[in-house]
């Protein structure tokens, strides 16, 4: 038995902002990131729009990247004491995340983080309120999904949240709002949604369900991601739909060692963080040529390759068309292809290498790590880990 679960509801297209006014309720406390949502206008019609529907609004603001466990208890405190019956996060992935989890602590004051940890044991939600999600990136798709990523800064580590309960109840995915975003986080929004699809795909919970939406939303980027982060602004509509198809499916075929590494990695290290979306970027190709060691994993990775009309006669060829692909988006996209590279250096070698054996445990103790096609020790997970630091290959296939 599998279960498949989605937002009752999925707005999509242009202006389609505007069903805000279709909620009915009372209160809407509304979570908000920066000042982009507000600097565009967004934000003052999404209060606008809410008022129309009836309802008092309370905001939210400045939930920050890679939002933290503080943020979300000062988050819930404020619901706790505004009593809304309907929660509506707008922005990117990190405003949208940071509600979810607030949204568990509003009406469980007296759940701790630690029980959120273990997945797919959250306490039954809507008990007080539901759940509005309105994406302005085109990459994470929480507005679709049962997960929620929140970082423990006093442990330097993200930890993904993940259970059905916390799927929105309405998603609102209105290209407009990512029309706006600059250069940079097209790209790594944008990688995070391909990675989303292809740990999707090859998934060991993937279904009859889930692989069409994860081919055609791999599809989608792969034709339109470049255009988009050179402004082309069809291609961004299109990627914005792309990231929701690849969320539809992760959320319910779950992902991979790639986020496992990501996730592990994202905060560990003092020079600063490594953007989620480029931490997917640089890993996905070495995940890829590991996991092809499973030969099941091999012939997946081979069927997209042949998706997308690339050119091989075997599964090996296959599969190394499918990382060359993924290569040559980094590389139109301007990501390097290894950690030591990124953002000109500021992940030291030496403190790589001496957390390296704790990020590596961590890392396959992590939720995603379950669904990915090929098992992995912690050995091994250093190895891998290794390979994307200096970008050479050094765990066997």
């Amino acid at each position: 038995m599998a279960r498949f679960t989605l937002p009752r509801d999925i707005y999509h297209g242009k202006g389609s902002l505007a069903e805000l006014r279709t909620l009915r309720g009372s209160k809407a406390f509304v979570v908000v990131g920066g000042g982009s949502m507000k600097r565009f206008g967004f934000l003052d019609k999404v209060e606008q729009y809410l008022k129309e529907a009836g309802m008092e609004v309370r905001l939210f603001e400045g939930v920050e990247p890679d939002p933290s466990v503080e943020t979300v208890m000062r988050g819930a405190a404020a619901m706790r004491e505004f009593q809304p019956d309907w929660i509506v996060s707008i922005g990117g992935g990190s405003p949208i995340d940071a509600a979810k989890a607030m949204w568990v602590f509003y009406e469980y004051p007296e759940t701790s983080f630690e029980e959120l940890c273990v997945p797919f044991h959250f306490p039954t939600l809507r008990t007080k309120a539901r759940f509005c999600a309105i994406p302005s990136t085109s990459g994470t798709a929480t507005e679709v999904t049962a997960f929620s990523v929140i970082t423990d800064d006093a442990k330097g580590v993200k930890y993904p949240l993940a259970d059905f309960n916390i799927t929105p109840d309405v998603a609102i995915v209105d290209p407009e709002l990512a029309e706006t975003m600059p250069k940079k986080l097209t790209a790594h929004t944008g990688m995070d949604a391909l990675t989303h699809a292809i740990e999707a795909y090859v998934s060991t919970m993937h279904c009859e369900y889930t692989d069409p939406l994860a081919l055609h939303a791999i599809e989608l980027i792969s034709a339109n991601l470049a255009a988009s982060y050179n402004g082309d602004m069809a291609a961004r509509d299109k990627m914005h739909d792309a990231q929701c198809l690849a969320g539809m499916a992760f959320s319910n075929a779950l992902l991979g060692i790639v986020h496992s590494m990501a996730h592990k990695t994202g905060a560990a290290f003092s020079g600063g963080h490594i953007v989620h979306g480029a931490a997917n970027a640089m890993y996905l190709p070495k995940v890829i040529r590991f996991n092809a060691g499973e030969p099941e994993a091999a012939e997946r990775y081979a069927q997209i390759a042949r998706f997308i009309h690339l050119k091989g006669e075997t599964t090996a060829e296959l599969v190394e068309a499918l990382v060359n692909r993924v290569n040559e988006m980094n590389a139109e996209l301007d990501i390097p292809s290894r950690i030591k590279d990124y953002e000109g250096g500021i992940i030291d070698e030496k403190e790589f290498m001496e957390k390296l054996p704790r990020v590596a445990e961590l890392a396959v103790g992590d939720a995603c790590t379950g669904s990915n096609p090929r098992r992995i020790t912690p050995a091994q997970m250093a190895e891998l880990l290794k390979s994307c630091y200096f970008d050479k290959e050094t765990v066997k296939k």
